[in-house]
């Protein structure tokens, strides 16, 4: 509903303006100083509300139309979303510093600025837009927050700009909620497809493993079906050449030098792991 604000009882009257009559209240003493930023080295404007009261007096909505008598009390109006109140005040008191306070607040890395004062008002006479929960109180009908929870507005524009303006916040929510769901199934689908990857790498991996167990089983059978000796000199790594690299510091003889020259940096030995730091041939008379 929409209507023109209207004091029950007294009006509040502004400190500073004459003839301001309000029925919403603010007074704000806000502190301005600069900060040093340890990280961008620079100074960063700041600012802190050291005080603020607001007063409020019931007040009622009534018809522009001159014609409709009936008022609507407006209970609450504080807890109101979009209630804008007119500054009907304001002056900036900048801070006195003397040679020996700016030095001071150089080494401590805070320069006050001022303090600014300032006033707000909702005036009587004001056209306002209230969307909310109407009740009828034996003969008093008043708009009040919906117990549901539901937005409770109390705004100067009327009713089709604040409409528009919920469907813009409601459409900007919506493409934000579908490119976070966009960037989520993507992350999403890199990730699988990283693990789709790695599995496919150990399968193939496992698989080469159990074909290369299997060729060293039948090789092992055909050498132990030629005699013990040739498996006994026959290289670990490619069991076909025999024995010619001894490694130290560990001392085992296990490989040919092919497969020494195969192994991967850092070369390690194949039975106890151990770095190998030099080779010595091997020579069977």
């Amino acid at each position: 509903l929409s209507g023109i604000v209207r004091s029950v009882k007294d009006t509040l009257s502004s400190q500073f303006m004459e003839n301001c009559k309000g029925v919403i209240q603010r007074l704000t003493l806000q502190e301005h100083k600069m900060v040093w930023n340890q990280t961008t080295h620079l100074w960063n404007n700041y600012e802190k509300i050291i005080h603020q009261r607001t007063n409020t007096t019931p007040f009622d909505l009534i018809p522009q139309d001159e014609g409709t008598s009936v008022t609507v009390r407006v209970m609450k109006p504080l807890e109101a979303t979009e209630l804008s109140l007119e500054t009907v005040y304001e002056k900036f008191h900048p801070s006195v510093q003397s040679f020996t306070d700016v030095i001071g607040h150089y080494i401590s890395g805070e320069r006050p600025k001022g303090i600014q004062e300032t006033e707000q008002m909702l005036k009587v006479g004001t056209a306002l837009t209230g969307v909310g929960e109407l009740v009828l109180d034996n003969t008093t009908i008043k708009l009040q927050p919906p117990k549901q929870g539901m937005p409770y507005y109390l705004s100067t524009a009327d009713f089709n700009t604040l409409l528009q303006k919920q469907e813009s916040s409601v459409r900007f929510w919506k493409i934000l909620t579908v490119l976070f769901g966009f960037a989520t199934c993507t992350v999403l689908f890199f990730i699988l497809r990283k693990q789709y990857r790695h599995h496919r790498e150990r399968r193939h991996l496992k698989q080469m493993q159990d074909e290369f167990q299997q060729a060293q089983e039948r090789l092992l059978r055909e050498m132990n079906a030629e005699g013990g000796e040739t498996l006994k000199n026959a290289c670990v790594v490619c069991l076909n050449n025999p024995k010619s690299c001894v490694f130290l510091e560990c001392g085992h003889v296990c490989s040919c030098h092919e497969c020494y020259r195969a192994l991967p940096e850092p070369r390690r030995c194949p039975i106890c792991r151990q770095g190998i730091s030099r080779v010595v041939p091997l020579y069977n008379s």
